[in-house]
């Protein structure tokens, strides 16, 4: 479904965000995005929603290189539009519409589908946000806007679902529900979270990007887990000296930020 071929973004002066990333995913996956904070997977994910483009490189969507040029195209950028989706971590940056029906009916009236009202109400009772449809969204609580904000992309009934950090706003009963919800969705995902723990529930195979913006590490969740190198490479765990009396030692600790 999706491809990377040595792909690089260099923002000016800031220098490079992604180096050389190369990976590719399979209609149905669930992919996990894993690195510690500046290592590139919100660029990543960008790339992938074809908001940014590879400054070396090329990003392939079902065989398409997908550029700025290419997205002229009406045609290919409806369907592009409609079937890649990203959910931002932070909500506030895709919420502006006075209500929430008009949030979720949106993305829809641009594509033009017939069943709108039957599709809002539809999304709007699958994500739990049914009762909310006529409150403006800058009223809802920071879970609320989440859900409004995945309502509206699922509503587009994507190929590829895009998730940056899609629990960090959520308490851990809500969480709990997220991770049911998108298990039981079948839709590629590609997913990126710091909360380690969390991991297993939300994919099994995990690209790792280092903190010079290269892939570290691409395989099986399990085995990247079971790996103390890797994730002291990764900068996902550290280790520090403990003392009980007079003795010491070192204990080894997973991060889990959100």
């Amino acid at each position: 479904m999706i491809s990377l071929q040595g792909v690089s973004v260099r923002y000016g002066s800031e220098g490079e965000a992604l180096r050389e990333v190369s990976f590719a995913a399979d209609p149905g996956e669930r992919l996990l995005l894993l690195g510690a904070n500046g290592s590139g997977k919100s660029t990543l994910l960008k790339v992938l929603n074809g908001l940014v483009a590879p400054t070396v490189g090329v990003y392939r969507y079902r065989g398409e290189p997908i550029t700025p040029a290419r997205l002229r195209d009406r045609t290919l950028a409806r369907r592009f539009r409609s079937e890649v989706v990203l959910l931002f971590q932070n909500p506030d940056a895709m919420l502006f519409n006075p209500t929430v029906y008009e949030e979720i009916a949106f993305g829809l009236r641009r594509t033009g589908v017939k069943d709108l009202d039957a599709r809002v109400r539809r999304w709007a009772a699958s994500l739990r946000v049914d009762h909310l449809l006529g409150r403006a969204p800058f009223r809802l609580s920071g879970g609320e806007k989440q859900r409004v904000c995945l309502a509206a992309l699922l509503a587009l009934e994507p190929e590829l679902l895009l998730l940056d950090e899609p629990a960090a706003s959520l308490d851990p009963r809500t969480t709990g529900w997220l991770v049911d919800f998108l298990a039981d969705l079948r839709v590629t995902t590609v997913v990126t979270t710091h909360n380690l723990s969390l991991a297993p529930e939300l994919g099994e195979r995990a690209v790792v990007l280092s903190q010079d913006h290269r892939v570290l590490y691409d395989g099986p969740l399990g085995r990247f887990l079971a790996d103390q190198e890797l994730l002291l490479a990764a900068n996902l765990a550290h280790a520090h000296r403990h003392r009980h009396g007079d003795l010491e030692h070192r204990h080894f600790h997973v991060h889990d930020w959100d």
